[in-house]
């Protein structure tokens, strides 16, 4: 498994957690290297600096992302979307909003962990609401440019 994949499959465990239990975004991680050092391996596991940074990223900007959700998933209340799929779209977002990673990898690293994850219904809806998000960003990005 490539290492960025992973990364990004851990912090979408570390986000769901973050979620659920309205921990901090630093105990979410440590409980989850807490995990991999119980279940993975008897030494402590070496920090994931790239799923650090993608999970406190979403963290830090999650309230703006949930609102990119909100606008772009039709009839979908952000509270009412399965917990996965809400932190999949939360995570593709955040990197989309880095422009480190061309859009169409991260949609479909997030479609990955779609089938990983969550079910086949969920596929389209994230793909729907990360191709608007791109498009308006992408929109966004020429009006800016002109």
């Amino acid at each position: 498994m490539a290492a960025r994949h992973r990364s990004r499959r851990r912090a979408l465990q570390v986000l769901f957690e973050w979620d659920v239990r309205r921990d901090s975004p630093d105990r979410a991680i440590a409980h989850y290297y807490d995990t991999l050092y119980s279940e993975e391996s008897e030494k402590q596991p070496k920090p994931d600096r790239f799923m650090e940074e993608l999970v406190l990223g979403t963290v830090a900007n999650a309230e703006r992302i949930d609102k990119q959700i909100e606008a772009t998933s039709e009839h979908w209340r952000l509270n009412r979307m399965a917990v996965v799929d809400r932190n999949i779209l939360r995570l593709a977002i955040f990197e989309l909003g880095q422009g480190a990673v061309p859009a169409p990898i991260i949609i479909d690293e997030a479609l990955e962990l779609a089938r990983q994850f969550s079910n086949d219904e969920s596929l389209s809806f994230i793909n729907g609401v990360l191709d608007a998000v791109h498009r308006q960003s992408a929109s966004a990005a020429a009006s800016s440019d002109s």
